[in-house]
């Protein structure tokens, strides 16, 4: 193993290619069984319980296979709850005092692709330590001298009810004194691991739900559907005559939702109206929201209006996590559409968010069109770059002469990011002002700079 293994939202890549092979995946395995299972004294004798949960992707088979062949081999206790969203995951491993949960997923990403996410016994995705600790056992080398043997060799089962444990757990969340009762709802399911529980737990609230994107064959989660392809989503809210629309990705730890008029609702302006709403009511800890520096400056606005606060941390929900525990703070989020509720879930939950939004329009009566006026959206381009490789962008002056000028040109009238995917061959270029058609021709001047250098 020559590269780093973990990214930013743990291992993936294009499944049966490094590092996304059954190889590693069973190393994994068995390197995580190994710290999590050999922590300190008092877990001598104390048999490792892991609970492991995927997506619909036809490559999920084979790593399922192999993680729990990995765990096993290490005496580890495994129960496997087939397809179940990451934040349900992050949910049975916390309710089942398990040590350790694992989603086999690549979230947003097409069926080629795949990944591996670890949670401790907290529901908590690991942090850059932990990982690289796991990282550092793989080439060690070290587990050859760990292999039981007879009755210490680890066994595995299914759990069958785990779907249905999640779902009451998120009937929970919504308030007891409220339904939905006569509200239409489109609900697409990125043909993902929401598939069966989204349109279940939404009917049993009293929503008429209209289903897409619940056929899931292995190869067609987020095709042209979910989070990343609201489009269809908005469409069918139009034909449907429906309240909302509710767009999750394939494993549903994020959302974008649609007014009723067909319009994108994304992830700030669902933060904005959570945020204000709970300032009103008293329960947004310390008046603060943690973003990322992808934040729309908007929601920046939106809270400081309402008498709160943004503060930033690094791009990806384990991040947010990690801020919001270290700060004692409960709301934090991402534009993209992950959306933590800490006294709720540990990770982000496309489902729970959108029932927030849907009890605060019950609540008050108002339509989500008008509860998104809260902020008002500054205009953003964002370009993906394809990359041959992640090089330091300060070894290119050229690419660095760019992003100054375009600094300079906005002024405290806008932004520029540019930073690498943490899961993906990718530069992303993200720009901001007041004016659409002047960020995008900047946008389009880096992102061109980030082509010749590094394309």
């Amino acid at each position: 193993m020559s590269s780093k293994l973990f990214g930013t939202d743990g291992v993936r890549g294009i499944a049966n290619q490094y590092p996304m092979t059954s190889e590693m995946a069973m190393q994994i395995g068995r390197a995580a069984a190994h710290l999590f299972g050999n922590k300190d004294s008092q877990n001598q004798g104390h048999q490792t319980k892991v609970v492991i949960g995927k997506d619909t992707r036809l490559s999920g088979y084979m790593f399922e296979n192999a993680l729990s062949a990995g765990f096993c081999s290490m005496g580890a206790k495994v129960f496997l709850v087939g397809p179940l969203p990451t934040p349900g995951i992050a949910f049975i491993t916390r309710s089942m005092r398990a040590d350790i949960g694992v989603v086999i997923s690549a979230s947003h990403n097409l069926f080629q692709y795949n990944g591996i996410k670890i949670f401790d016994k907290n529901g908590c995705k690991l942090s850059d330590s932990v990982e690289k600790h796991i990282e550092q056992i793989i080439q060690s080398g070290e587990l050859d001298r760990y292999r039981p043997i007879n009755d210490d060799i680890g066994r595995a089962m299914r759990i069958e009810d785990a779907s249905g444990r999640y779902i009451v757990y998120l009937k929970n969340t919504f308030p007891e004194d409220l339904n939905l009762d006569g509200i239409r709802v489109v609900l697409d399911c990125a043909n993902g691991a929401s598939y069966k529980v989204a349109p279940i737990i939404l009917e049993e609230l009293g929503a008429e739900v209209f289903p897409m994107a619940i056929s899931p064959n292995g190869t067609n989660i987020n095709d042209q559907v979910g989070a990343v392809f609201p489009q269809r989503m908005c469409r069918a809210v139009h034909d449907h005559r429906a309240e909302i629309g509710i767009s999750l990705d394939g494993d549903a730890d994020r959302v974008i939702l649609s007014d009723e008029n067909g319009e994108v609702v994304d992830g700030d302006q669902i933060l904005a109206i959570c945020a204000t709403e709970m300032l009103k009511q008293g329960t947004l800890a310390k008046n603060t929201v943690v973003g990322t520096p992808m934040s729309n400056m908007g929601l920046k606005m939106a809270l400081k209006k309402a008498g709160g606060l943004l503060v930033e941390a690094q791009v990806g929900d384990r991040y947010i996590v990690e801020a919001m525990q270290k700060q004692k703070l409960n709301l934090g989020g991402e534009q993209s559409g992950h959306i933590v509720f800490l006294e709720h879930n540990t990770t982000g939950d496309g489902l729970i968010a959108a029932l927030k939004i849907l009890a605060i329009m019950r609540r008050t009566g108002k339509k989500l069109s008008e509860l998104k006026k809260v902020m008002t959206h500054y205009p953003q381009v964002l370009h993906n770059v394809h990359v041959k490789n992640k090089e330091d962008f300060s070894r290119y002056p050229k690419i660095l002469s760019v992003i100054k000028k375009v600094e300079a040109a906005l002024g405290e009238n806008g932004r520029v990011l540019v930073r690498y995917s943490g899961t993906e061959p990718l530069a992303r270029v993200m720009v901001e002002g007041e004016d659409y058609s002047v960020i995008q021709g900047y946008a389009e001047e880096i992102a061109q700079s980030i082509r010749a250098q590094l394309g």
